[in-house]
């Protein structure tokens, strides 16, 4: 169960951070693959079904490889990793068979020059016939002055009256028989040899479609591999959307019996109008008998309660807040509806025993029991007391039970027995319906009374029916009255806690925002001064220094005594006037974390400059060697801050030198080369194949356009004789065919 959940966390994962994967193209050719293994002769359709899946798998194996990449996800990794690469077989039918299921005329050379053939043949045929059409003579002996064909042979529509004329062969009539579609008898014998042509061509593509489907079953029991796990990562997906959908989470599991579910919701009721509930079930209790009025609620929370727990066993994410727990049953067994059968002569009493004598055969104490209505149907005592022995009976079995019930007795049942516990739907006195809340702890009313006083039944009539309820009844009901008002105060007054919280959260967001904006100020004023005072002593200095400039230049021009010494200790107080630029620190609070020490690779900022550099060496315990774009200085530790750890190094790879390969997410993968020139254009390739390699990109598209087919050949040629080019091919159906050339990169 938990590697099922697995599968539907990492694809939920990838469906977050990519959105869902492409599996179009995607079809089952598993009847295809089937028929090419017993010897069959697969049509050009399942061909091409079968080189679309299959570029579909490669593709969905590398979108699947390239997000495990930066974020693990090791069991679809795992699935999709075992699909075949077929690249051969692909080609090999992309070469033959088009995008529009048509054998191409590149499928075979004697193909080609059969087919030029046919159209040179048509041509002379359409040629001789349209000659004879615009003639005048022949022109009025005419229906329309048009060609046509029936049953691959051009013909022409003639009068019927004008039939001896032509001669020939009549191959159809229009529906009033006015028009004789005839086939002259000049172009007979060029048409029996078109007709020749066409044999020629249809036993052709038969071989062609012989030697791929040879090809296909080469590859049979891969490809049928390949089918079940392109299905298996379907169904996975299909999971993750459905918990995207419900707004469902991961539960955790466990297999010692336990069930706690917050917010828990019915998946097939609108998440609009769906009431939550929250339950605990195996811990302190193991039973929950729920009791209430009908259309309360009860056989909804028991069918949540069963099928949440079959949607957290089938690896699904369950429509519950995070922090819920499902176990692993063994079975789940329920007694739920009324199926009562005239056929099977089963009264509702007799339904319910078939089911609960089935129940009590199978149950272990690893099973999950929802029963409803238990003891429904006969004798309200002898249907409460059979009712109080079943459960006690699955009680000591140990399994985990939710039954429901109208029996005041078991009210009584659950309170005194360790590990029942009673529940109940909550039902509004005021409104006269349910609220559809399960409440916990707190057994339910009957609120028959209290319903008919608000419909207006005579009080009279009311005093008499209490008067006749035991006085053991009615100090159950007044205690049941007084839990349910001790909650209600309970739960009002959480909520008011629950708002006062909200409000002092909030007031303490506001005022750290004030804070930290009142320090940037702060802050930003200081700095201002700083820049003040530096302007001022510059301003001084400058002076300074053409002042002793001309003393030195008076002192040479008269012979004037100026020490030297005590112009640099003018200096030299000049610079210490100058106030120091204050580091800016990270105020660091309870919540900031602690990092590790800094070394080599790492990316850190040098607070006394501002700027960001990687640590390239350690010098000393206290100091690094730091590289700042092109500049590279020694820096004490306490003026760096880290910003970034070095990447770990991965296993299995050479050590690079000179330049590191990484993604970047801003070079494209496409060039667009339409309106240069040839020379133009291969500089610009080189520069996008070198951003390409660099950049981890395996495959690119470069844009050419059909045109005279000189920019194509001259990018084609150069991308043979490029060292990271691995293989080259003209664009499919859909990725813009003859006018964009695709490169897959080493």
């Amino acid at each position: 169960m938990k590697r099922l959940l697995q599968q539907t966390d990492e694809a939920f994962t990838f469906d977050r951070l990519k959105g869902s994967p492409s599996f179009g193209g995607i079809v089952d050719i598993t009847a295809s693959i089937k028929r090419a293994e017993i010897g069959g002769t697969l049509n050009p359709h399942e061909l091409l079904g079968i080189s679309n899946t299959t570029f579909a798998a490669r593709r969905l194996k590398r979108q699947i490889g390239t997000l495990h990449e930066d974020e693990p996800i090791e069991s679809l990794f795992y699935i999709s990793d075992q699909l075949s690469e077929q690249k051969t077989l692909e080609d090999a039918i992309k070469i033959c068979i088009d995008d529009n299921a048509e054998v191409a005329d590149s499928a075979s050379v004697a193909l080609a020059q059969i087919r030029r053939e046919l159209r040179g043949g048509e041509a002379r045929i359409r040629e001789k016939l349209d000659s004879m059409i615009r003639s005048s003579t022949v022109s009025k002996m005419l229906q329309d002055q048009l060609i046509t064909i029936r049953g691959d042979r051009f013909v022409i529509p003639v009068k019927a009256e004008y039939r001896s004329y032509f001669g020939g062969i009549v191959h159809d009539q229009s529906g009033s028989g006015a028009t004789l579609f005839i086939e002259p008898e000049s172009i007979v014998a060029m048409n029996n040899k078109l007709r020749e042509t066409r044999i020629r061509e249809e036993r052709e593509i038969e071989i062609i479609l012989q030697k791929l489907t040879a090809l296909v079953s080469e590859q049979g029991e891969w490809l049928l591999y390949d089918v079940d796990l392109l299905g298996s990562l379907d169904f996975i997906f299909a999971k993750a959307r459905l918990a995207r959908e419900l707004k469902a989470t991961l539960p955790g599991m466990n297999d010692r019996g336990f069930i706690k579910l917050k917010k828990g919701r019915h998946p097939l009721i609108a998440i609009e109008n769906v009431v939550p509930i929250d339950i605990e079930l195996g811990n302190d209790y193991t039973s929950i008998i729920v009791t209430g009025p009908n259309t309360g609620g009860k056989t909804v929370t028991l069918k949540t309660i069963g099928l949440l727990s079959l949607m957290a066993m089938s690896g699904l994410f369950v429509p519950a807040e995070d922090g819920s727990q499902l176990c692993v049953f063994d079975a789940i067994y329920a007694d739920i509806g009324d199926e009562q059968s005239i056929e099977q002569n089963l009264s509702t009493f007799s339904s319910h025993m078939t089911n609960i004598i089935r129940i009590l055969k199978n149950m272990t104490p690893k099973s999950l029991v929802l029963l409803d209505e238990l003891g429904a149907g006969t004798d309200p005592a002898e249907g409460s007391a059979l009712a109080i022995s079943m459960l006690e009976h699955m009680h000591r079995t140990g399994c985990r039970m939710v039954a429901t019930t109208h029996y005041s007795e078991l009210k009584a049942y659950a309170y005194e027995r360790k590990g029942v516990i009673n529940a109940s739907m909550e039902f509004d006195i005021n409104t006269l319906s349910p609220t559809y809340r399960l409440l916990v702890g707190v057994p339910g009313r009957s609120n028959a009374f209290a319903i008919a006083e608000r419909l207006g039944l005579p009080g009279y009539i009311l005093d008499y029916a209490r008067g006749e309820v035991k006085e053991e009844d009615q100090r159950i009901e007044h205690m049941i009255a007084s839990l349910e008002e001790n909650r209600l105060t309970a739960e009002q007054e959480r909520e008011k806690a629950e708002s006062l919280r909200q409000d002092m959260e909030k007031l303490r967001s506001r005022h750290q925002t004030e804070l930290e904006k009142l320090e940037q100020q702060r802050d930003r004023r200081i700095e201002k001064a700083e820049e003040d005072a530096r302007s001022i002593v510059e301003k001084a200095r400058a002076e300074a220094e053409k002042i002793i400039a001309d003393l030195r230049l008076l002192a040479m021009e008269e012979g004037a005594s100026v020490k030297e010494h005590k112009l640099i200790a003018a200096r030299k107080q000049l610079d210490e006037a100058e106030p120091e630029k204050r580091r800016k620190t990270v105020k660091k609070t309870a919540t900031t974390p602690k990092t590790r020490a800094i070394g080599p690779g790492d990316e850190v900022l040098v607070y006394s400059l501002n700027q960001k550099g990687h640590v390239v060496e350690m010098a000393g315990s206290k100091d690094a060697m730091v590289q700042l774009g092109i500049m590279k200085m020694k820096v004490s530790l306490d003026d760096l801050e880290l910003q970034q750890s070095a990447p770990a190094a991965k296993p299995k790879q050479k050590p690079v030198t000179g330049m590191k390969r990484t993604r970047d997410d801003n070079v494209k993968s496409e060039l667009d080369l339409r309106g240069t020139n040839l020379e133009e254009a291969l500089m610009e390739t080189d520069r996008f194949i070198d951003e390409a390699f660099l950049a981890n990109l395996g495959q690119v598209y470069i844009i050419h356009g059909k045109g005279t087919g000189i920019l194509r050949s001259g990018i084609q040629d150069y991308l043979r004789k490029h060292k990271h080019i691995k293989s080259y091919r003209l664009g499919n159906y859909g990725e813009g065919g003859n006018g964009v050339t695709v490169a897959e990169l080493e």
